[in-house]
């Protein structure tokens, strides 16, 4: 059942359940951040709207840097403003930043330690009609390997407004990924957040399987949670939204609890969370698997919900991995 302590919202079931973009989170995460800190700025490579950076623009007109189309740049200017000490946001969509300069994060950034926050927009499948070279679906896993990278992967728009806003707070550099399609709201302003903490989102007393989900997929394992509820196998559902630092205790004390685990992500089964799952397990307490992700394989155009059933990262998908394991 759903975990009542973390007040979820109670519609999170529902066909009606409201459903905002995540990247729109992040946008307004920005403006409070912005509002709460004078030392903030922010930088765009041309799409300030699609990332939701206009809030912030509109707001702050002279703190907003329009970069163009440059995102090599996006980052070294980004560096340098904090080296005088900013807090600088750039933002572009995923499979450009940090895909087109992954380079200059790790270099000007991260070696240098500056506390640049990075928000790839629109990553994941869930594009769709844009195709397979818009479509990031390995971000997590060049960011996650930077040294001094803190990354997260927020459930829904509530969820990345608090990640957001705690990024401006942490003194390193972030990088948080945003998808662009309407997802369904699953947390409250009430829920709690914190950078490195997983939460479970749906418990049971014997649960027979683990479900380690981050990002919009989430709810898709809630959704399966409930559908094999009914079924009377009873699993646990936590939501990862901290890729990087991990929280191990969590995922080991699932391991332990469940002895079997399933890792959903919008992004390939290589290198990304269920990857950083699987390494923790590995060294402190093995058991047997299953990662529901995009397997090996380049995006394509389509809608959002054919992709993600194309690619096996469904309902279904779900259940059967789980059922799989047992």
């Amino acid at each position: 059942m759903i975990n009542n302590e973390l007040k979820l919202n109670t519609k999170v079931f529902d066909k009606d359940v409201e459903q905002v973009p995540i990247r729109k989170g992040f946008g307004e995460g920005l403006l409070q951040a912005g509002i709460d800190n004078p030392q903030v700025v922010g930088l765009c490579a041309d799409l300030t709207e699609s990332t939701q950076m206009h809030l912030f623009k509109d707001k702050f007109p002279n703190r907003f840097v329009e970069i163009g189309v440059a995102e090599q740049n996006l980052a070294a200017v980004a560096s340098g403003m904090a080296a005088a000490g900013k807090i600088p946001f750039i933002t572009s969509y995923a499979m450009f930043s940090p895909g087109r300069n992954w380079e200059q994060i790790r270099t000007t950034i991260c070696y240098n330690n500056r506390p640049v926050k990075i928000a790839g927009s629109h990553a994941g499948v869930s594009v769709g009609p844009d195709g397979g070279t818009h479509q990031a679906v390995e971000d997590m896993a060049i960011m996650r390997v930077i040294p001094r990278m803190i990354v997260i992967s927020p459930c829904d728009a509530v969820e990345a407004k608090k990640a957001t806003m705690e990024a401006a707070k942490t003194g390193t550099p972030v990088y948080i990924r945003l998808a662009r399609e309407k997802t369904p709201i699953m947390t409250t302003v009430e829920t709690p957040f914190q950078i490195g903490k997983a939460q479970t989102f749906w418990e049971s007393s014997k649960p027979k399987v683990g479900i380690i989900a981050t990002g919009a997929l989430v709810h898709k394992a809630l959704l399966a949670a409930q559908a094999l509820k009914e079924e009377k196998i009873d699993v646990e559902v936590l939501n990862l939204a901290t890729i990087k630092p991990l929280d191990e205790e969590a995922v080991i004390k699932l391991a332990k609890k469940t002895k079997r685990i399933v890792t959903v992500e919008e992004h390939q089964v290589h290198g990304g969370m269920g990857s950083a799952v699987a390494e923790c397990l590995a060294k402190d307490f093995p058991v047997p698997m299953r990662f529901i992700g995009v397997q090996d394989e380049f995006g394509q155009s389509g809608t959002p919900g054919e992709l993600i059933e194309h690619y096996g990262m469904g309902e279904k998908s779900i259940i059967k991995a789980v059922k799989e394991l047992l």
